[in-house]
């Protein structure tokens, strides 16, 4: 087992231990200690990575999970959307002082600028459809495990929550191939892009859709390998933003899909890299 997460898992017996046995007063004192490094951190200069500090911000307080990768094999994600722009640099600097890298998604555009602006001197990443930004500090080595992803939408209004898959299990090392555009209406166009994806012997496929989210199904009958619906919130009325293809997939007849919630693709991301990643692993030792 990893050694990170034997550490975790006694840290946690640890606590529930001490907290049946009325030691309160302990835990707090412990996890004060563990926590006073990350204090030292906001107000530092972003030129480069060794100027930049893990923190807690003076304004509000962020703990950004830097060891998250090395304990779980999937990265720390920041989820933008609903955060002040103060919060999203203070995570971010935290990540890039921890792991070299930070990934941030569905970016609000009123942040854009302002993360560019503080972290000008590092090399960025930005997907302008799924508005995810990844930035990287000048000594961080990309990883490559070897694992390969497909992911496929049903539609161009799906490609938003594909490309947010796509980048999130790109960052996890994984080779990704994209198909899009190949959905339920005009099933011919699907046949000859699978059958390609297919020889390329991919780990896992992700397939993204929304209306009747009846795509995933059909390829989870076809294809020989782990299938992850993403049901998006695109449709008229009465598909609910989503909750149509949500229930479509859950009902599924075809064995081997699995179904994440509505609109997402980091989480949809995460799992096919976690599959993916762990089938390269087992296929590096078999040709040992």
């Amino acid at each position: 087992m990893n050694r990170e997460i034997e550490e975790q898992l006694d840290l946690l017996g640890q606590l529930l231990s001490d907290v049946q046995d009325g030691q309160r007063d302990k835990d707090a004192a412990h996890m004060a200690e563990q926590v006073a490094p990350l204090k030292q951190i906001n107000e530092a200069p972003q030129g480069t990575q060794d100027s930049v500090h893990c923190d807690v911000s003076s304004v509000m307080e962020t703990r950004p999970d830097a060891g998250r990768e090395r304990r779980k094999g999937a990265p720390e994600v920041i989820f933008g959307e609903t955060k002040e722009t103060e919060q999203i640099l203070a995570m971010a600097r935290g990540l890039l002082a921890g792991t070299g890298r930070a990934i941030i998604s569905r970016m609000p555009a009123r942040s854009l600028e302002a993360v560019r602006s503080a972290f000008e001197h590092y090399e960025m990443r930005y997907q302008e459809a799924s508005h995810m930004m990844v930035i990287y500090a000048p000594e961080y080595n990309k990883r490559v495990t070897g694992g390969k992803v497909g992911v496929i939408s049903a539609g161009t209004s799906d490609i938003p929550v594909a490309e947010e898959a796509a980048m999130i299990t790109e960052e996890m090392g994984c080779r990704v191939t994209r198909i899009y555009d190949v959905g339920v209406a005009g099933l011919h166009r699907l046949i000859e892009p699978l059958r390609a994806l297919l020889a390329e012997d991919v780990d896992a496929i992700l397939v993204v859709a929304g209306m009747d989210g009846a795509l995933p199904s059909v390829i989870a009958g076809l294809a020989p390998v782990p299938v992850i619906g993403v049901p998006t919130s695109v449709g008229y009325g009465m598909g609910g933003k989503g909750v149509a293809a949500l229930l479509s997939m859950l009902q599924t007849c075809a064995p081997g899909l699995t179904v994440v919630n509505i609109d997402n693709g980091v989480g949809a991301g995460i799992t096919a890299g976690m599959i993916a990643n762990r089938v390269a692993h087992a296929r590096g030792q078999r040709s040992q």
